[in-house]
């Protein structure tokens, strides 16, 4: 179970590229890790490594030091388009993302982020090519990501709201997940069943 979703505060690291996959997010090959801690070396494998494992030069932006602990990602339009996978979410979340900001989502990439402790935050593209400016002139700028109030906190007070399905946002400030949020509820359930026996005995016999 992730812990529960908090506001926090964070530089940026930019990424604009359109259109990357899962499979770029992860290769295929690394679907077979279970740890999701061991998936931080495989984010976007094949753009940071070469064929000798080691890095490449120039180094890809998230093995620049000056990216280490950001925990924002500012990416390009289609975000994690392709094929379903778990992984992507857990290599982001490995490697210390808490939010991905772009101007929209492949549908199963946002589905499979926010169950997995991820917030994927769709903007509007003008809103998101100030926010790349933004970056490129003041590479350190901080911004606050505040799910509760649904809005990032910019620089001069100004606020860029952002939509997020209501039981994913119940799920991510809780830390929990649909089998989480059922389990709390068993001693409820529990009292609706005995409230309400079945309406059909399926132990009975069919009329044999």
């Amino acid at each position: 179970m992730a812990s529960p979703f908090s506001s926090f505060t964070s530089a940026v690291i930019p990424l604009p590229a359109e259109n990357i996959d899962t499979d770029q997010i992860v290769p295929a090959r690394y679907l077979k890790v279970t740890a999701k801690d061991g998936l931080r070396d495989a984010l976007f494998h094949d753009w940071r490594y070469d064929a000798d494992g080691g890095l490449k030069e120039p180094l890809f932006v998230m093995d620049r030091l000056a990216m280490a602990d950001r925990q924002i990602l500012l990416v390009g339009d289609n975000f994690g388009t392709g094929s379903s996978r778990e992984h992507a979410p857990w290599a982001l979340v490995a490697w210390g993302i808490r939010a991905v900001i772009s101007t929209s989502f492949a549908d199963i990439f946002r589905n499979n982020a926010l169950k997995n402790g991820l917030l994927p935050i769709a903007v509007e593209a003008e809103k998101h090519r100030q926010l790349l400016e933004l970056v490129e002139s003041q590479p350190r700028v901080a911004l606050t990501v505040d799910l509760d109030a649904q809005v990032v906190h910019l620089p001069g007070d100004e606020d860029l709201p952002f939509e997020v399905d209501p039981f994913a946002k119940e799920m991510l400030l809780a830390g929990t997940d649909e089998m989480g949020w059922l389990l709390a509820r068993e001693t409820v359930i529990g009292a609706y069943e005995a409230a309400h026996p079945p309406r059909v005995d399926t132990l009975a016999d069919a009329g044999r």
